[in-house]
């Protein structure tokens, strides 16, 4: 079956180490597995999600850069991966200088939105793993993306990184991109044992109740894992709560 218009979800934080990556690899696998095409798009220079797909960013003949820079199609640069249904755009360290060299460029903010409109049928969900920074790569993202889903740790600051981020989220939508809305709010790295991660979710509960999705990722070595063997969790270890945690997101995301 042919879908001409894929969901569009920018998978962003611009805080670091909050699970960002390993929520779009995974989930994007996930997804995958339940029968929907998906295109990953792997926006950050530091190419995690490329590599924690099992792919070599050097050896990479087309990348995202080349998609930002007008040089390729996105069906030219995006690659089959080892999970069924899952596609990926690669990114490499070079995209470093993407900004720089965008930021003299017309329609600077508006390149990959730009190069999805070329995107041939197929595909029900395009996941861009945003990096952690609110620069122009990230405003690439935002600008493409018709929903945003946060992951957000459980951490003291986290309702106030999240507020700054929808405060630019607000701005894109006045100036660059009327569709942009936030899709969902994810919980990640949730050790159920600390008092902390019960205070930090009540909190959240409180202030995004409508866009809080009810499942937690939890803190699960399996998942570390995986990345680290270039496969997504529910590949490495099918079973495992990291597997399982992520289906269920999934699930939750297909249904909205």
């Amino acid at each position: 079956m042919l879908i001409s218009s894929p969901r569009v979800i920018a998978i962003v934080n611009q805080k670091g180490g909050v699970g960002k990556t390993t929520t779009a690899l995974n989930l994007g696998a996930a997804i995958a597995e339940r029968g929907s095409p998906v295109l990953l798009i792997d926006l950050d220079p530091q190419a995690n999600c490329t590599s924690g797909l099992g792919l070599d960013p050097r050896r990479a003949r087309r990348t995202v850069y080349d998609l930002l820079a007008g040089e390729a199609r996105v069906d030219e640069v995006a690659i089959a991966t080892a999970v069924g249904d899952l596609w990926l755009v690669p990114s490499t360290s070079s995209l470093a200088g993407a900004e720089i060299e965008l930021a003299s460029q017309p329609h600077r903010e508006g390149r990959l939105r730009q190069a999805l409109g070329d995107l041939a049928g197929g595909f029900g969900y395009v996941l861009i793993d945003c990096p952690p920074s609110l620069g122009l790569l990230t405003l690439n993202g935002l600008v493409a993306a018709t929903e945003m889903l946060v992951p957000l740790q459980c951490e003291f600051f986290a309702l106030e990184g999240l507020a700054h981020l929808l405060e630019t989220q607000q701005l894109v939508r006045m100036r660059l991109n009327q569709r942009l809305e936030l899709g969902g709010i994810v919980m990640t790295q949730f050790d159920a044992r600390t008092i902390l991660a019960w205070e930090v979710l009540a909190d959240v509960r409180s202030s995004y109740s409508d866009k809080l999705y009810g499942t937690l990722i939890p803190r699960n070595v399996r998942v570390s894992e995986a990345s680290s063997h270039g496969q997504p969790v529910t590949m490495y270890d099918p079973l495992c709560r990291g597997s399982q945690a992520y289906r269920q997101l999934a699930e939750e995301v297909m249904s909205t």
